[in-house]
């Protein structure tokens, strides 16, 4: 069996969309679970992180406005409209989530229904049948 791989701070930082120093801090606070190396720099074990993504997941849409939508699109990405392209049928409508840039194609009409513009918050919800995943 491979050895569990472990982040440092920095690296879980970026896995979970915060700055460095929020991730020090939930370390600091015992939130998300931490220990050294032979150097002394601090470490999160890749399940540790995993479940506390999963947690802070939970905690972040619990602390949402409102009652979630029904959908059984189960993967949400919270984030700030960046582009909004229109053509005469169709519009290309990009976030910015966190380190994710999402891109969907949609008709005109329900931009404009739903007031699309640039800096507007907006979740992507993405129900794909096909998903790769890459070995990073």
């Amino acid at each position: 069996m491979p050895h569990m791989r472990s982040y440092t701070i920095g690296q879980a930082a970026r896995l979970l969309g915060v700055s460095p120093d929020t991730a020090r801090r939930w370390a600091d606070a015992g939130r998300m679970r931490t220990h050294r190396d032979e150097s002394g720099k601090r470490l999160i074990d890749g399940r540790d992180l995993a479940a506390f993504s999963v947690a802070l997941a939970e905690e972040s849409g619990a602390a949402e406005d409102g009652e979630a939508p029904y959908t059984s699109a189960r993967n949400a990405f919270p984030g700030i409209i960046t582009a909004v392209k229109l053509g005469d049928v169709a519009a290309q409508v990009e976030i910015q989530a966190g380190p994710h840039r999402l891109v969907s194609l949609l008709t005109r009409e329900a931009v404009e229904e739903l007031g699309f513009e640039v800096g507007m918050e907006a979740v992507a919800r993405v129900k794909s049948t096909n998903v790769h995943i890459d070995r990073a």
